[in-house]
């Protein structure tokens, strides 16, 4: 086949009879330019445009301002209403379907000047193909079609914003924009369903491949729908101007076989990273990869690990960064096997159960780094030979120090009650599981005075140094009339995992019930054998009475905080004594009330506000009634640990 020879009617340059509207390639990429201005002006990979002059950057903006203008009004059977998106391979608006009356988003592929064909052929193929899902999680494509050279579909105009944008508005600072993460339960649960949306299109056998925020839709009820399945494929031709605009897309959320071009190794993992990558944003404010420019950002995604999500955000515990950083491998064999796989590993961890991803251990992540740096790691290994000796005498010097293999403290229970009076009862539940807790031979149990001054502190690994214990138990409890919802989570010191949790919602007269169960799962988990009568005493209720016992908790709070030196100025401690009158006047066989009322005597005694031998038969006329109850009680259990108030006095 001859090839004639001509000249370029733009620019007067030879050309090939082969080429697309007899244009040079020089025009042609001209042309692609002008069309995608924010693609090239931003690079749109979700970092900043610091190698874009001021000049170029406004003439880009003016340059999509005309193109909206231009576009605005018809389309075939749609009427533009205005321009509601735009990225680096189209623009995105609302329109009205006139035929049917019905407002839609209609994105408006530009090929221009150098559409084939075969794009058309395989935009329509691949389009029909992505319309066939039915899914909730997808946004539904109504119909396909071309016109002068622009591709469009139309779509089921979605209510609300996308994902990158409503994230920014939610927690933008008052001073302009920048942004931070979102709740973090908030971001496991949105990923958790758009990977199940993703493993649904895998088995229809159709591949995303360009998931990012701006794909994400939000509806007006907060639920997550994903767009453009399929359509990332219309960019791949044999056409190095489309292949360059692909790459000048979002690298800042593609896996590496994407960004070194290996297309034949992309996959249904590739997704995966994709999610990771939006998951990654979300939790820490900003994308696993951003340079200054596009070819930064791939150069730091084919060469750098990315930063540990928790040194961004401290906030996100172990579990939810490896399941992140296991979906953002640059092996796709290291990562999830699929997108359901990932959303089942997030339905684990938002339930508080062992996750299946394993944390990238040290030699793995040391294996990466000497791949990276193999001058350096020789030098490191002469170094460690130095270290090592150290690290032994160091290593025997602390191990007498190791935590208790069931040790355990159980520490303040959060109130989550609208009434801020119910800080007491949270307060009591906490102390009645860890008294169960403490009747148990094989644990040891940190008593509750060592434990309150870590209220609403969060570093567990810290808390668990600081008391020598393996494990700690924490929880929450909202009371709302005769209703009540008490969370409990086990978690291991050493690992910062969770062990066991559990959510009850119950009737409020299920209370003790509940206390006994959480000791048991929790001795169950610790491995700690219970006898047949450390098991009756663990399930034994404190009182039938309520009322009782709304009186026995008041009161053992205030006792607590006369305790404590910030507070004990402000403590009536005769308010105890008179709420714990109460609680054993309604129930005469409350043996706990009858232990702390003689303890707040004593209290009174010993801190002299009334140091009288009167004060002291008060308190042996209370401890004589807890004994004469239990001759043989099983609070002896309690008398290794420090200083608790039942184990302060002994009958006459």
């Amino acid at each position: 086949m001859r090839t004639i020879i001509r000249t370029c009617p733009k620019c007067g340059a030879e050309i090939f009879s082969d080429a697309p509207e007899g244009l040079c390639s020089r025009c042609v990429l001209k042309a692609a330019l002008n069309v995608f201005p924010h693609a090239v002006a931003t690079g749109d990979d979700g970092g900043s445009p610091k190698d874009v002059q001021a000049a170029e950057v406004s003439a880009a903006r003016d340059r999509k301002a005309a193109c909206a203008a231009e576009l605005l009004g018809e389309l075939g059977d749609y009427e533009l209403l205005e321009e509601i998106g735009r990225g680096g391979q189209g623009v995105v608006f609302r329109a009205r379907q006139k035929s049917l009356n019905r407002i839609v988003a209609l994105k408006v592929i530009r090929l221009g000047q150098w559409a084939s064909k075969a794009h058309l052929r395989r935009f329509r193929l691949e389009a029909e193909a992505a319309a066939r899902l039915e899914h909730p999680g997808i946004v539904p494509i109504h119909d396909v079609g071309e016109r002068d050279g622009s591709c469009y579909f139309s779509m089921k105009f979605v209510e609300g914003g996308q994902l990158d944008e409503i994230a920014r508005s939610a927690t933008a600072d008052s001073s302009g924009g920048e942004r931070r993460p979102m709740p973090i339960r908030r971001a496991a649960e949105l990923i958790a369903k758009i990977a199940r949306t993703v493993h649904y299109a895998h088995e229809h056998g159709i591949l995303h491949r360009d998931i990012k925020p701006g794909n994400i839709l939000l509806d007006a009820k907060g639920e997550p729908h994903l767009t453009d399945f399929g359509l990332a494929r219309l960019v791949e031709s044999e056409s190095s101007v489309t292949q360059t605009l692909d790459v000048l897309g979002t690298p800042s959320y593609m896996a590496p076989e994407q960004a070194s071009g290996n297309n034949a190794a992309v996959s249904s993992v590739t997704d995966v990273y994709g999610l990771g990558a939006v998951l990654y944003q979300l939790l820490t404010g900003q994308p696993p990869f951003a340079g200054g420019a596009t070819y930064e950002t791939i150069k730091l995604l084919l060469d750098t690990e990315p930063r540990q999500p928790r040194l961004l955000n401290p906030k996100i515990d172990r579990d939810l960064s490896t399941i992140c950083l296991k979906c953002l491998e640059k092996d796709p064999k290291r990562r999830y096997m699929s997108a359901l796989a990932l959303a089942e590993d997030l339905e684990r961890w938002l339930q508080h159960e062992p996750i299946q991803a394993r944390h990238s251990g040290i030699f793995t992540r040391a294996t990466k780094w000497v791949r990276r740096n193999p001058s350096i790691a020789v030098m490191a290994a002469m170094l460690l030979t130095l270290v090592v000796p150290l690290v032994v005498i160091v290593w025997k010097s602390e191990l007498t120090r190791q935590p208790v293999a069931t040790g355990i403290a159980v520490l303040p229970f959060e109130n989550l009650s609208e009434q801020k009076e119910n800080a007491s009862f949270a307060d009591g539940v906490q102390d009645d599981i860890l008294t169960k807790l403490a009747k148990i031979g094989d644990l040891k149990v940190i008593s509750r005075t060592s434990v309150m001054e870590y209220r609403g502190k969060r570093n567990l690994r810290q808390i668990g140094n600081d008391l020598r214990v393996s494990h700690v138990l924490e929880g929450s409890v909202r009371k709302s009339g005769t209703h009540l919802r008490l969370n409990a989570q086990l978690i291991d010191t050493r690992t910062d995992t969770h062990v066991w949790a559990e959510e009850y919602d119950r009737d409020l007269n299920d209370l003790f019930a509940i206390q006994s169960e959480i000791a048991e799962r929790v001795a169950e988990r610790l491995k700690a054998k219970l006898s047949a009568r450390e098991k009756a005493s663990v399930e034994e209720k404190p009182t039938e009475d309520l009322v009782a016992y709304d009186f026995y908790v008041r009161a053992v709070s205030l006792i607590y905080n006369a305790q404590l030196p910030t507070l004990a100025n402000s403590v009536d401690r005769s308010e105890a004594v008179d709420l714990l009158n109460k609680a054993v006047a309604r129930d005469p066989n409350f043996f706990l009330a009858y232990c702390q009322l003689a303890f707040a005597h004593d209290l009174i005694y010993q801190q002299e506000i009334d140091h009288t031998p009167a004060r002291l038969d008060l308190a042996k006329a209370a401890i004589d009634s807890a004994f004469r109850l239990r001759p043989d009680s099983g609070e002896a259990h309690l008398a290794p640990l420090e200083a608790d108030p039942r184990c302060r006095l002994q009958p006459g």
